[in-house]
């Protein structure tokens, strides 16, 4: 296979996906501590960081409509950083519930659109290959693992008032990251490009967007539960943190080997391979907990579970939604996925832990996964048919 030049954005792309993933890793773990220290009570913080999801199923919608119609998507995401970083300065001046749920759905309009987007235009830049994704992709990793852990060192030393304006100077990087992004060519208008409607119709594209849903759904016993659930089991906060660390470091790696990967086994495999081994690490979490070794192997299988689901889904998307569906096609896998599978998920399994513990929630989650393939299945067998068909 010839060896496929750098996109030439490459370093803007890699700045972005830094800071943003950086902003993430600082607001999403640390603002309920922030909340808590504003005098919000524990049901009032579960509101306002649901808030982070919830808008996930609308603003990546909008904005991805936006930039699709306007072909003008790197203008679209300097607007959005802009207004991140100006409605995120109300963060310092909130004091009460009604306050703070404000500028929550302030912020989070603009950022949840913001991933999306920037994905798009990476695809856009690189024409669909993606030979280097992976390698563009992983600085968004480093960015949250930097700030995730730098930002608990600077936070237990200097306090959780800080945390807004770590948060606030990742939103600038954002911003000046999106400054610097230059508008790809755009690909000859073709008259043949089905609607959003009709690819929505069509079944592969349902069961594949059915399979996303179950597997970020699966994915809430991680992301709501995961450090509750050790703590329970008698483990350390340190302990806690280096886990959430190994995961996203083994995540990494795979977006630095992926390249060699995708050409040796192809999407299909790795894709079946992601959401069974997803089965393996739920249930290992849920009954081998107490050995840190089990523990430590779950974790690494992070490595499959998001990073090769993900990458894999952005190979399927781009089946479907490419040139000018590119990036409400990129928005509708994340306001399936993360906003509606990760709130139903949360709210599915927050019922479960409450009534019959942990062991449940990660059963239900093996579940979910297991489901989950079976709708990768019936959406990779409708494709096959579908194509056999023209």
């Amino acid at each position: 296979m010839p060896h496929q030049s750098w996109p030439k954005q490459s370093f803007n792309f890699g700045l972005f996906f830094f800071a943003y993933y950086g902003f993430i890793g600082v607001f999403s773990p640390y603002a309920s501590l922030y909340f808590s220290d504003k005098g919000m009570t524990a049901a009032q913080i579960g509101v306002l960081m649901s808030l982070i999801q919830v808008m996930r199923i609308f603003g990546p919608n909008l904005w991805g409509w936006v930039a699709d119609h306007s072909q003008r998507r790197v203008f679209v995401l300097r607007i959005t950083a802009l207004a991140a970083l100006t409605a995120f300065s109300g963060m310092f001046f909130g004091q009460t519930f009604a306050q703070f749920f404000a500028v929550m759905i302030a912020i989070n309009m603009f950022t949840s659109a913001q991933g999306p987007l920037s994905e798009a235009l990476m695809l856009s830049e690189m024409r669909g290959d993606l030979t280097h994704y992976g390698r563009v992709r992983l600085w968004g990793s480093v960015g949250f693992i930097a700030t995730v852990t730098g930002a608990g060192y600077v936070l237990d030393w200097q306090g959780i008032g800080l945390m807004p304006w770590i948060s606030l100077a990742m939103l600038g990087l954002v911003l000046i990251a999106s400054w610097r992004m230059q508008e790809s060519p755009h690909a000859p208008v073709r008259h043949d490009v089905p609607s959003i409607r009709t690819l929505l119709q069509r079944r592969e594209v349902i069961a594949f967007f059915a399979s996303t849903f179950l597997m970020i759904a699966a994915h809430s016993a991680i992301y709501v539960f995961y450090s509750l659930y050790l703590a329970q089991l008698g483990y350390s906060k340190t302990v806690i943190g280096l886990m959430w660390s190994l995961g996203v470091v083994a995540e990494i790696i795979f977006f630095f080997y992926q390249a060699p990967l995708f050409r040796r086994f192809g999407v299909q495999k790795l894709m079946m391979a992601s959401l069974f081994i997803a089965v393996i690490r739920f249930l290992m979490i849920g009954f081998c907990a107490q050995s840190l070794f089990w523990l430590l192997i779950a974790q690494i299988l992070h490595a499959a579970t998001f990073g090769v689901h993900h990458s894999a889904s952005v190979a399927m998307l781009q089946r479907w939604f490419s040139g000018p569906l590119q990036a409400r096609g990129q928005a509708l896998f994340i306001s399936i996925s993360y906003g509606l599978g990760g709130t139903l998920g949360g709210l599915i399994l927050s019922a479960l832990w409450d009534t019959f513990g942990a062991r449940t929630v990660y059963l239900t989650a093996a579940g979910f996964a297991l489901a989950g393939a079976g709708a990768a299945t019936l959406a990779y067998r409708w494709q096959t048919s579908s194509e056999e068909k023209k």
